[in-house]
């Protein structure tokens, strides 16, 4: 399983995606500089040119027109993916944590830190009207009391919004009323990432208190546990396999004072059903910080405190490979 290097990136990274096609890669990172790359042998296609601070977050439209970016320096960016110029730039009062498309591409979430006395918000943006974007007006802004948002996603329908929270919990918001449909707490320190099943009828939760979970969409309720014995910074759920990849590693700070091998910076692949592991991957010379599967399922990259995004292809025994019962 050799992997396809990324060397594009001055800093750490924050996130990696794919397009829905799986035929490019999206990336960002602590640099202001997010990038898109071709998946099938690592080339760089080009840069998004025009933040000043890191960028926390990214996603791209249904049909890959369109680009969006957050970022510390208090804007959230819209990208034309062809020409990589800034189509429109909303300015928030505190940096941008999370952004993402609806699944129709017509309206943009993102959400706001709290700091410096401003509450944390999840704010909706009609993409169709320019004039709602040029004002930094949302049609739909949702304070949150508490706990500040770290990671969001759509939930099926775009009737919902999931996010997870810094104290480890995980709620629901409706997208049309701002109201808060559900509330859990599963875990017990910060939730850092949040994916979903192909079918978006499963998310999978990868938190600081060293387990990952996976919950029912609809109704929040926990399903398995993961376990490892350090930070998990990413998870992800093949939409082929029955299979979880989990990225993570010690702290950042504290990486120094310990050798790679002591560190654990492999990506650790469970099986779904079994909660079991069965396979590592080595490479990253840092903690994971992203983890993402290619849209067929064939290959998955991952990101890195170190700086470098790693594409592996899967072997056939990959797939040839069944749990015994």
């Amino acid at each position: 399983m050799k992997p396809i290097l990324l060397q594009g990136h001055e800093r750490s990274i924050t996130q990696v995606r794919y397009n829905r096609e799986g035929d490019l890669i999206f990336s960002c990172a602590k640099d202001n500089t997010p990038n898109i790359w071709y998946s099938i042998n690592g080339e760089r296609l080009g840069s998004f040119n025009g933040h000043n601070g890191a960028v926390w977050c990214m996603d791209v439209n249904w049909d890959s027109t369109k680009v969006l970016t957050g970022s510390a320096d208090n804007t959230c960016k819209l990208w034309d993916c062809e020409t990589g110029k800034n189509l429109v730039t909303i300015d928030t009062r505190t940096g941008v944590r999370t952004c993402s498309f609806s699944f129709s591409g017509r309206v943009l979430a993102l959400s706001t830190d709290k700091t410096m006395g401003l509450p944390c918000e999840i704010q909706f943006y009609d993409v169709l009207d320019p004039q709602q974007l040029r004002a930094s007006k949302p049609f739909l802004s949702i304070p949150i009391e508490g706990s500040k948002v770290t990671t969001a996603l759509w939930g099926p329908f775009e009737e919902y919004m999931i996010t997870g929270h810094e104290n480890g919990e995980m709620c629901q918001y409706d997208t049309k009323t701002g109201e808060l449909v559900l509330s859990i707490k599963e875990h017990n320190k910060q939730i850092n990432d949040i994916q979903g099943s192909k079918d978006l009828t499963m998310i999978v939760s990868a938190s600081k208190d060293t387990t990952a979970k996976l919950f029912d969409t609809s109704t929040l309720d926990h399903l398995k546990t993961y376990k490892t014995e350090r930070p998990v910074n990413s998870a992800a759920i093949s939409p082929i396999k029955d299979h979880v990849v989990l990225g993570g590693g010690q702290e950042a700070m504290e990486v120094t004072t310990t050798s790679t091998r002591i560190g654990k910076f492999d990506a650790r692949f469970f099986s779904l059903v079994f909660e079991e592991e069965f396979a590592r991957v080595k490479g990253h010379f840092g903690p994971i910080n992203t983890v993402v599967f290619h849209p067929d399922g064939r290959s998955y990259a991952s990101g890195g405190e170190d700086g470098f995004i790693r594409v592996h292809n899967f072997d056939q025994s990959y797939f040839e490979h069944n749990f015994e019962l």
